[in-house]
């Protein structure tokens, strides 16, 4: 009994690699996309509107518009009433 050859023709081999080669680039590219920050939904409606929402001292930035954080207060700092 004669058994088939075996070995695989050139353009199995080639269709082998070129499936490797795409799944290790999707794989990439969803680790990349899952370790990005969160983008800021918010910032980009606030610049675009009018300030409908909170009042701004005339001249000032708000800390959002800098990319600077928030101040934010000390537990020690606040007065029992």
């Amino acid at each position: 009994m004669s058994y088939p050859n075996s070995a695989l023709s050139a353009w199995q081999m080639t269709l082998v690699a070129v499936v490797a080669v795409a799944c290790l680039a999707a794989w990439l590219i969803a680790v990349y996309v899952a370790a990005r920050e969160p983008r800021d939904r918010d910032g980009a409606a606030t610049a675009s509107s009018t300030d409908t929402t909170e009042s701004v001292a005339a001249g000032s930035i708000p800390a959002s518009a800098t990319g600077e954080p928030e101040p934010t207060q000390q537990a020690g700092s606040q007065m029992a009433a």
